[in-house]
């Protein structure tokens, strides 16, 4: 069957759990038999057109958090580098498009192109290289899809692939605010095209792209094997563990640390535009995780969005009493970045956990996203002026792990082909936390070193890091050629 890029033979009868009633020799039974076909072919079109529908949209909504993390860390950097922080945030939607459009896309789901609810991909046929080791198969990278070209020119997988490019371009977005204030913008291009054509997709296709870490639980019986809903590790975390990576190289920015050891307190230039950015940011995250059940007919994204309201504002208050018990102010950056915190923890979970398990959730994401900064900042004194490891990299990891121990049971039935609901540790599954612990580490273990490595070595094309007379005077004349603000 040939691929469909007009819709026309997409969602069939077959799509609501039934096949086509075949005729008889009995005329008037046949009429009655057409009819039943009919309206079956339409119902299953429509169940598969609302799939579609709600899908691009929660995607649309995704794409919109571009302008949230933009507002968001160009409000907490300094007003002399506000066309360049602006500029990186927006280029990398173009980079991460482009890059995740030549291969990312195929390297990720090229393997599993008709997992999708989106009334499957005719005449497409993924196909995922695997290594043989120890008597399993383990699934690595995706083969099919490469250019989008025409052996994939199908309404689902292009459903597929713009919900999935948007998710990427967060990945890629995260570290523009740990590098902040002293990132070369050559040496970011370079980055942006990286980080979306080989190491978001790598580690997205182990976890849904019908990779390894997804058969932990057909191949190892252990639990459903690595679940995240909606992207704590695929996007958050990989975004948040390469941002560290980041920031060590590039090194501090210009007077962050004292010869003593003291640490200077660099402010943002407009709180008023990061407030904005978080609310932003916490709009679009209900197209990020009501809309990754793919299925516009799921009832369970009303779950879905009231556990991700809940968490983000359970993370909000954490923050904020956390911050009285230390008899501090209640600095409006942390607040967001508590907000945050909560909507990156129960990004994996929210499909699986009630809403008591939420508010727990996002209110140790809440505490922990303070904890984190300051011991990033004041202990390992490495400079991340947005806090971006602390935010998606350590509540990224939160965020699998909770679903590891909150999952309800109530949820998730034959995911990742293995039947029966997600249940965690507190729910009687201990080996669904092991699941979650494995794909954690692997997640850290993998792209920690890769994008250390990766930075080193683009040092070398081009230099990370820009002139300290630039730093100094500010980037926005010296590597964008405007000012952000003309005064």
């Amino acid at each position: 069957m040939a691929q469909d890029p007009t819709g026309a033979q997409t969602g069939t009868i077959k799509d609501l759990g039934t096949d086509t009633l075949a005729a008889t020799k009995d005329s008037a039974l046949n009429k009655v038999i057409s009819t039943v076909n009919t309206i079956g072919n339409a119902d299953g079109h429509n169940k598969i057109a609302t799939n579609i529908m709600w899908t691009l949209i929660a995607g649309f909504l995704v794409m919109f958090m571009q302008a949230g993390f933009a507002l968001v860390e160009t409000g907490f950097t300094q007003k002399k580098n506000v066309a360049h922080t602006m500029g990186m945030n927006f280029l990398v939607y173009g980079l991460g498009m482009f890059g995740f459009w030549v291969c990312g896309f195929a390297f990720m789901f090229g393997g599993g192109l008709n997992a999708a609810t989106l009334g499957g991909a005719p005449g497409v046929i993924p196909h995922e290289y695997a290594v043989h080791m120890f008597g399993h198969d383990f699934n690595i990278i995706g083969t099919v899809g490469f250019f989008l070209n025409s052996k994939v020119y199908d309404v689902g997988v292009f459903t597929l692939f713009l919900f999935q490019m948007v998710f990427m371009d967060t990945t890629a977005t995260i570290p523009t605010g740990s590098m902040a204030e002293r990132w070369s913008f050559k040496s970011f291009i370079i980055f942006g095209l990286f980080i979306s054509m080989f190491v978001y997709p790598l580690y997205g296709n182990w976890v849904w792209g019908g990779g390894w870490l997804a058969t932990l639980g057909t191949q190892f019986h252990l639990g459903h094997g690595h679940v995240d809903f909606a992207g704590s590790s695929v996007v958050h975390m990989v975004g948040g563990v390469a941002a560290l990576a980041g920031a060590i190289v590039i090194g501090p920015r210009i007077g962050k640390y004292g010869k003593d050891g003291t640490v200077n307190t660099i402010p943002g230039h407009n709180i008023p535009m990061a407030i904005l950015g978080t609310f932003i940011l916490a709009f679009g995250w209900f197209g990020f995780n009501p809309g990754s059940t793919l299925a516009g007919q799921d009832y369970r994204i009303a779950v879905v969005a009231v556990n991700t309201m809940m968490a983000g504002t359970a993370g909000t208050l954490a923050a904020l009493l956390y911050m009285y018990a230390k008899r501090q102010k209640p600095d409006p950056g942390m607040l967001c970045n508590g907000l945050l915190a909560g909507l990156v923890a129960i990004t994996a979970p929210c499909a699986f956990v009630n809403s008591i398990g939420s508010v727990i959730i996002g209110g140790v994401a809440g505490i922990l996203v303070i904890v984190v900064y300051n011991f990033v900042d004041r202990k390992l004194k490495i400079d991340d002026p947005v806090g971006a490891f602390a935010v998606h990299g350590a509540n990224g990891a939160w965020g699998v792990l909770s679903l590891g121990l909150f999952a309800d049971g109530s949820y998730g039935d034959g995911w990742n082909g293995v039947s029966g609901t997600v249940k965690g540790l507190f729910y009687g599954d201990a080996s669904q936390f092991v699941a979650q612990l494995i794909g954690t580490v692997t997640c850290a273990a993998f792209v920690f070193p890769v994008m250390y490595f990766f930075f080193k070595l683009s040092n070398k094309i081009t230099p990370i890091r820009v002139r300290a007379e630039d730093e100094i005077a500010g980037l926005d004349i010296p590597e964008m050629g405007v000012h952000g603000y003309v005064d």
